[in-house]
């Protein structure tokens, strides 16, 4: 079954295929200093550092600690580990994958 979600659009399409296409890192570093502000960057790096705390048990404190997120950014991030569309999730079992594989993350 093919996921549903409002997001869809042609223009969304086209933005992530934009992403697939990109080959490594300085590739993603090219385009998102040119997509994003730093701001923006900066935030959905945030993110993506509080949901894999989360997914590996440390606590809110730790959490907020660790990366400066507020808690409620940290209980919204929560809320979509338990209750959104696994994006997340799938992205942090295919980082672990490649790390218990021996595999580097992206070439640089």
């Amino acid at each position: 079954m093919a996921f549903e979600t409002k997001l869809k659009s042609p223009e969304n399409d086209e933005l992530f295929d934009a992403i697939l296409s990109l080959e490594n890192r300085e590739e993603c570093y090219r385009f998102f200093t040119d997509i994003c502000t730093i701001n923006e960057l900066h935030a959905i790096s945030q993110r993506f550092q509080v949901a894999k705390l989360l997914s590996r048990d440390h606590t809110y404190n730790e959490i907020e600690k660790q990366t400066n997120a507020s808690t409620a950014t940290i209980s919204r991030i929560n809320k979509c580990l338990v209750y959104g569309a696994d994006g997340y999730k799938i992205a942090l079992e295919r980082l672990e994958e490649r790390e218990s594989s021996g595999q580097q993350k992206l070439p640089e």
